[in-house]
């Protein structure tokens, strides 16, 4: 194919930098279905509910807009060892390259078995499944070719790019997996390590016909909670993903300040920041009360897009409601939150 300008020549050469195949966001804690498969349903509650918005580099054309939402839940209850859970996810995003370019839209299905390892419930093994459903859909009125630019200018409809049969979308299945412990060692304190893999069948991507394969994103994770005095406690995190040559490491923490000292129902601030490697500085604030926790962050360019973007990587918000237990006789799950 030949060299497309406007908006998807920048939208192209970010997907090569960012490696922006699939939902890249600064708040990956937030987005539970998105980073590990098997992070599926690990929450104290009966279901979880997950939204998340981020507009990435909008000085330039609004490069990539992603939504995500999710929902997941516990089944088979009354049927697994009391340690034990069995989660199920549902999951949908959206995605919006170069002021609708290239849209992508996707829906999936998790599942999620979560082994308790002793009695008490501290230590749990997970392992997850997912398989997803996604779109592709480039907007060729959106689109402006090379052999279009003429001395008077971009001479719109006269490009000799060929489509078969006009086909401007794709669409193919994905599977994902991954594994994840998470422990404690006094039921106040959390730390967990995790690996995925996403598009393990290798999906076929083309607008052509072609036989661009989609790499799988292999991703490793880690993080834990440390408890500072009898209510406020520290979170740190660690996310790094592979896929292809290209890599993305992110790092950084928060601190969780009780306003109201109440365990059962606490109300919550959090201060903190991440860092993305070669990327942006990340400062995050966030809000808990209710069972609903609100997180909103922003990414500083540090990178040699800076002059592009005027330093503004983009701006990111996450909503996490977790619907809390009837019987609060019943086991805690031992989970993480960041």
């Amino acid at each position: 194919m030949k060299k497309i300008f406007s908006t998807l020549t920048v939208c192209v050469a970010m997907v090569s930098v960012t490696n922006a195949q699939d939902p890249n966001f600064s708040q990956f804690f937030a987005s539970p279905l998105t980073l590990n498969p098997a992070m599926t349903g690990l929450f104290d509650g009966t279901f979880r509910v997950a939204g998340n918005y981020r507009n990435q580099w909008p000085t330039i054309n609004n490069a990539f807009v992603t939504k995500t939402a999710s929902i997941d839940f516990g089944v088979l209850k009354n049927r697994l060892p009391d340690i034990d859970q069995m989660r199920v996810g549902i999951l949908g995003y959206t995605d919006r390259a170069g002021d609708g370019v290239l849209v992508t839209n996707g829906a999936g299905l998790s599942l999620a078995y979560h082994k308790g390892l002793d009695e008490n419930g501290y230590h749990s093994i997970s392992a997850g499944f997912q398989g997803a459903y996604l779109n592709k859909r480039l907007d060729l009125s959106k689109v402006y070719f090379e052999d279009e630019l003429t001395p008077l200018g971009f001479v719109p409809g006269t490009t000799g790019e060929i489509f078969l049969n006009n086909q401007v979308n794709v669409s193919y299945v994905d599977v994902n997996a991954g594994l994840l412990y998470s422990g404690t060692t006094n039921g106040y304190n959390n730390f967990y390590i995790g690996a995925s893999m996403y598009h393990i069948n290798r999906p076929k991507e083309s607008f052509q016909g072609g036989e661009f394969i989609l790499s799988p994103r292999t991703t490793l994770q880690a993080g834990g909670k440390i408890p500072v005095g009898s209510y406020n406690s520290l979170h740190i995190s660690a996310n790094h993903s592979m896929q292809a040559k290209a890599t993305n490491t992110i790092v950084g923490g928060a601190f969780s300040y009780s306003v109201n000292r109440d365990e059962e129902n606490p109300v919550n601030v959090y201060l903190g920041a991440w860092y993305r490697f070669n990327d942006a500085a990340i400062p995050y604030i966030g809000i808990e009360f209710s069972g609903l926790q609100i997180g909103a962050t922003y990414d500083a360019n540090t990178s040699s897009l800076k002059p592009a973007s005027n330093t503004r990587g983009g701006m990111e918000i996450s909503l996490i409601y977790i619907k809390k237990p009837v019987d609060r006789n019943l086991r805690k799950l031992n989970c993480p939150r960041f």
